[in-house]
């Protein structure tokens, strides 16, 4: 699959690590260095634009490596771009350790996956089919919360 994207960053294009890698690096786009304070959330620039086809919507992910040596998650991961928003992608970041944690123009920050998805519609009923499972939730099929 194609899929139009405007660069207007100095930085390569999204791009696959590895042979088997899901998710896309993608990279922030800054005019200088930028500080997340401890428990400060930010939003940090790409200078990526992308039209993805309808059915289609880009997932931003957190790097593994940053949440764990950083401390820098996606509060809202995945984050969704829809496939008719033509804005910069931008990602938020929050930083969760104890350090300010500093971010350069350049710096892998986050993964972007691209997924299919299924428009419904609703079918309003009085009941629903049953299962072994029911209602049970939040754990209910281990050791969890009942």
């Amino acid at each position: 699959m194609n899929v139009k994207i405007i660069n207007k960053s100095n930085n390569p294009l999204p791009n696959f690590a590895t042979q088997g890698a899901a998710g896309m690096d993608i990279y922030a786009f800054l005019n200088e260095p930028i500080t997340i304070a401890p428990f400060e959330r930010i939003l940090v620039p790409t200078g990526l634009h992308i039209e993805l086809p309808m059915g289609f919507e880009a997932q931003i992910r957190m790097r593994s490596s940053w949440a764990l040596k950083k401390g820098l998650i996606i509060p809202n991961a995945p984050a969704t771009i829809d496939a008719d928003y033509r804005g910069e992608i931008k990602v938020m970041l929050a930083n969760i350790s104890q350090e300010a944690q500093l971010i350069s123009s350049g710096d892998r920050m986050a993964q972007m996956v691209i997924a299919r998805y299924e428009r419904i519609t609703w079918q309003e009923v009085q009941v629903l089919s049953e299962t072994n499972r029911g209602s049970g939730g939040f754990g209910s099929t281990g050791n969890g919360i009942q």
